[in-house]
């Protein structure tokens, strides 16, 4: 660890507390006897100090830290780590666009248990990467929500599979008594991010004086979208000229840019003004240079560069005059627009001297959408199936244009049947155009439309001798509607180009029936489904110098399935479907019947030992038994030790299972490559490599294996909390996770070296599928496109860290009440070690590439709170700390902390230094009570105006790691609001 860092926040450690009102609260009120149950546990106690260490964030919490949703306050969570998927994320690709994840202690979304009232929840229908189940946290009912709570240990001996790291318990209120209204607004200081909140509830009945209460809540959110072009410099620009360490300044990615350093950066093929290059029909050789398509429309909105004599010379496919453009500027989007509403209803009702019932209804539905880029004429079909023979030898890959071009469907073209190509300026010499370029007339376009309908009913009580009962059962749909416009049908692009109906030479000129032919509208429906039931009972069975001992045990049974199928197959033809739409597809059912107990034995006043066990059979062929041991010891009243031992494991997703191939995309540096692979691709001047090897990245194919094995996972935690003063209490935690037969891809990474080496295209149980040549030098060997392998269980994960918690709540003066909080989490190690015995190492660097998109592993995590309370005010001020990481990843080569993956320019000089900097975030709330029925309050989100640090190898977001500053990317912005009961 670095100097200075750990000591600051140690220090701050000693007067601050979590994210909450106390390290273990209350799950559900009994209303008898003054227990509690915690998440965690199905046995009733009378003190709160759990024996697992437990989070709790109120929905107070949350108001007072200005967050506006549930789902932000989770992922504000200093244990959620890495793999984490935010709402920004969903704005540049992601597999499951549209949804929000937790990943605590960073080993995914999928290792982290979601439960709403204590019950699973159905699965969001598209998987994390195409390969990961998770419980989407935008469909949570916020208006209804009491508090979550977060248990921070292995808990399958209760709950079963997948929560490995942890559980995430989302409490809704018990009672709504009257009318209570909320409504807020917001927006960036700069004028974008414009968010609006509307929320309704009404309760009537008092559960302890009438025996029943019933409520209905209706709520409604409103995000607009964010672009790149609205942001500052650089987050603003592929030209990153601007950015410098050390006197070197970064490159200019501008399409068709010129750089600082070299000049003109090579011909791309990226903008939306279209060049052509004669080529011989019957050769397939290139005969000239390209030139714009249309030389009367020169460059239209874009800038237009005229090279140099030494510029020209040395590009052997340039024109005179190429025409820039800034894609991120024009295209990239920073954050979806988002819309959610929902409606909920509850009934509760007394039964007899000591039972409760309940019924809850929900429905919430989301809906996210985002902009891509210019459509693409040209590129390799996803999900490892490689279409780029537009023609053979030189030149395949690029899109040709006939010399003559009939009606659609004729078999063959010629100057029999045929007409002279009016796109084509060469059609008169008998020559094809190969045309590079993207679409001016459509833009890529994607939407999730999330529709999630749930029904949860249950009794408790007592009965006989001190037995205890509960009852509870769900029913949860998840239909998800995906819509994608904008995206090329390769046969129709074929047609099209055939017949002659694209107008490429003035594409505005194109009718509206041929563009709706071109890129017509992609519609794909998926749906998950849950049913469950299960039932416990429990007694106090005899006294034990301690208390009661306590026993409980309970069944449990349910059914989940998944359809999704694929939105882009190749079932008809590799040219029967969207170039970039994902072929992810999966679909599978199983049944899942469990049997668990637990066991509580207070030994002596001093000294409690639990124990805990569960037995899980899928219908799919795995079976689990998941044992959970724990004691505490309180040796005085203000000093207590804590610790348990778990084991616990996740089940395989059905895409691991059995999914269509799966692509995820990581980063190919240049630092990784041979550098006589490099030296086939250098730019015109000699120095470097050129814009074919810039911002590279491998698609890796994953295709399911129904063979797969449940993971399985060892938890050991070690803590002690400390209450010198009923105001004042301190938690540290030690916890240690080890994952064994962790689900994985086949190892790319030998055949990928293989391939480079040799240039064979299968190793190892690993297809390699190249790219498209490159244009510069079309006689080189080619990058690699996708690599494709099958999911085994094969990695042990391994992951240790220590979570820091205090909180102290002082009266100032009569009417003046002060309470600071933290909690932080510092990450020791996580660690993947491979069949073959190597160790790679994720901490204070971008790994584990393959679960976080490069977000990395960041070493230190926390937040510090501080409130002042005037009784009708308050003011409260969050500090949000993220430590700095390597630009390295030992999954992408090289060793932890190398900098092997600094970014660097056209000259292999690095630009900045070897670490992402640390990052602070600061909110501010202040509240007004008016009077008893009403209040007002304002926040000022990020109120430094800090903005993320620049990380320019994360592909999560645009220079920035959407984990860390997913929020602050706004700069600073302000919402007021207001609420009023009656």
């Amino acid at each position: 660890m670095r100097a200075g860092v750990a000591p600051v926040i140690l220090a701050t450690a000693l007067f601050q507390a979590p994210l909450h009102a106390q390290d273990a609260a209350p799950q559900a009120d009994d209303g008898a006897n003054d227990t509690i149950v915690v998440t965690g546990s199905l046995l009733r106690r009378i003190d709160k100090e759990t024996i697992s260490p437990i989070t709790t964030v109120s929905s107070e919490d949350l108001a007072i830290r200005g967050i506006t949703t549930v789902q932000q306050g989770i992922q504000n969570l200093s244990a959620n780590n890495g793999p984490a998927l935010t709402n920004g994320f969903s704005a540049n690709g992601a597999f499951a666009g549209g949804a929000s994840a937790v990943s605590l202690r960073g080993l995914s979304t999928s290792s982290t248990l979601v439960l709403f009232d204590g019950l699973r929840a159905a699965y969001y229908p598209l998987a994390d990467d195409g390969t990961r189940n998770f419980v989407d946290l935008n469909t949570i009912p916020d208006a209804i929500v009491d508090r979550v709570e977060v248990v921070k240990d292995g808990a399958s001996a209760t709950y079963g599979a997948d929560a490995v790291a942890g559980v995430v318990n989302i409490i809704t209120k018990r009672e709504v008594k009257g009318l209570h209204l909320q409504a807020e607004a917001g927006v960036a200081e700069k004028g974008y991010g414009a968010n609006q909140r509307l929320s309704a509830t009404y309760g009537y009945g008092d559960l302890s004086e009438q025996g029943f209460n019933a409520y209905v809540s209706a709520h409604y959110l409103k995000s607009a979208a964010v672009y790149n072009k609205d942001l500052g410099y650089p987050y603003n620009s592929d030209d990153l000229s601007g950015i410098c360490h050390d006197g070197v300044c970064g490159p200019n990615n501008m399409a068709n840019g010129v750089d600082p350093s070299i000049g003109f950066t090579g011909l791309s093929t990226a903008t939306n003004v279209f060049m052509a290059r004669p080529y011989d029909a019957a050769t397939g050789a290139g005969t000239g240079r390209y030139e714009l398509l249309n030389a009367a429309a020169g460059c239209g909105s874009l800038n237009p560069y005229t090279l140099t004599d030494a510029e020209y010379a040395a590009n052997a496919t340039a024109p005179h005059t190429v025409c820039q453009q800034d894609i991120t500027h024009d295209y990239s989007q920073v954050l979806p627009e988002q819309q959610r509403w929902g409606i909920s209803g509850r009934f509760t009702k007394i039964v007899g001297d000591s039972g409760e019932a309940y019924l809850e209804l929900n429905y919430e539905n989301s809906k996210s959408s985002y902009t891509g880029l210019a459509s693409i004429i040209r590129a390799n079909a996803p999900a490892g199936i490689d279409y780029s023979a537009y023609s053979t030898s030189t030149g395949a890959g690029l899109l040709r244009l006939p010399v003559y071009v009939c009606a659609r469907g004729t078999a063959a073209c010629d100057a029999t049947n045929g007409t002279l190509n009016p796109n084509n300026p060469y059609a008169a010499q008998g020559q094809e155009a190969a045309i590079i370029g993207r679409l001016p007339t459509s833009t890529e376009y994607n939407e999730s439309v999330s529709q999630v309908f749930r029904a949860a009913a249950g009794i408790k009580g007592d009965f006989g001798n001190d037995w205890h009962y509960q009852v509870d059962g769900t029913a949860m749909v998840s239909k998800l509607k995906t819509t994608a416009k904008g995206y090329v049908y390769i046969q129709h692009l074929l047609d099209v180009i055939a017949d002659g109906s694209y107008n490429f030479m003035n594409p505005s000129a194109t009718s509206q029936e041929t563009l709706d032919y071109l890129t017509p509208t992609q519609i794909n429906h998926s749906k998950t489904q849950l049913y469950q039931g299960q039932a416990s009972i429990s007694k106090e069975v005899f006294d034990l110098p301690g208390g009661p001992l306590q026993v409980a045990v309970g069944v449990a049974a349910r059914y989940e399935s998944l359809n999704n199928p694929s939105g882009n197959p190749d079932y008809d033809g590799q040219t029967e479907r969207y170039f970039r739409l994902n072929a992810f597809g999966a679909k599978g059912h199983r049944d899942v019947e469990s049997a668990y107990f637990e066991l509580s034995a207070p030994i002596v006043e001093q000294l409690e030992l639990t124990a805990a066990g569960r037995y899980d059979h899928y219908s799919t062929g795995q079976d689990n038994f998941s044992p959970k041991f724990g004691a505490k010891f309180k040796p005085i009243r203000e000093l207590m030790f804590r610790g348990t031992f778990s084991k616990g494991f996740r089940i395989p997703s059905f895409a691991e299972m059995g999914a269509l191939p799966t692509t995820g995309y990581v980063t190919q540096s240049i630092g990784s490559m041979p550098q006589e692979f490099i030296d086939q691709h250098l730019n015109s001047a000699g120095t470097g490599p050129n814009t074919y090897l810039t911002n590279y990245s491998i698609g890796q194919t994953t295709v399911g294996n129904p063979n797969l094995k449940a993971e399985k996972s060892r938890n050991i935690t070690l803590g002690a909390t400390f209450q010198p003063l009923n105001n004042l209490s301190f938690s540290v935690d030690y916890y240690n996770i080890k994952k064994t037969g962790a689900i994985t891809s086949v190892n790319f990474s030998n055949a990928i070296a293989n391939y480079y080496a040799t240039g064979e295209t299968s190793y190892d149980g690993v297809t390699v599928i190249p790219d498209e040549v490159d244009q510069e030098h079309t006689g080189s060997q080619r990058r690699i496109a996708f690599v494709q392998g099958s999911f085994i269980n094969a990695n042990t994960i391994k992951t240790s860290g220590i979570d820091f918690n205090a909180m102290g709540k002082f009266r100032l003066s009569d009417n003046i009440t002060f309470s600071t909080s933290i909690d932080a989490t510092y990450v020791i190690k996580l660690n993947t070690e491979y069949p073959d015995g190597t160790v790679e190492h994720y901490v204070d660097t971008l790994g584990n590439f393959n679960l976080t998109a490069g977000s990395g592993t960041q070493q230190w995590r926390g937040s510090w709170q501080n409130t002042l309370d005037f009784g009708k005010a308050s003011l409260s001020a969050t500090a949000y700390y993220t430590d700095g990481y390597n630009y390295s990843a030992e999954d992408q080569g090289g060793v932890a902390g190398d900098c092997s993956l600094v970014p660097t320019n056209y000259d292999g000089e690095a630009y900045q230094g070897c670490r992402v900097k640390s990052f602070i975030s600061v909110d501010m709330t202040g509240t007004i009570k008016v009077n008893d029925q009403f209040e007002l309050y304002a926040n000022v989100m990020n109120v430094f105006n800090n903005k993320p640090p620049i990380d320019a190898t994360t592909y999560g977001a645009y220079l920035y790691n959407p984990v860390v500053g997913e929020s602050a990317i706004l700069g600073r912005s302000f919402r007021i609001g207001a609420k009023a009961s009656f």
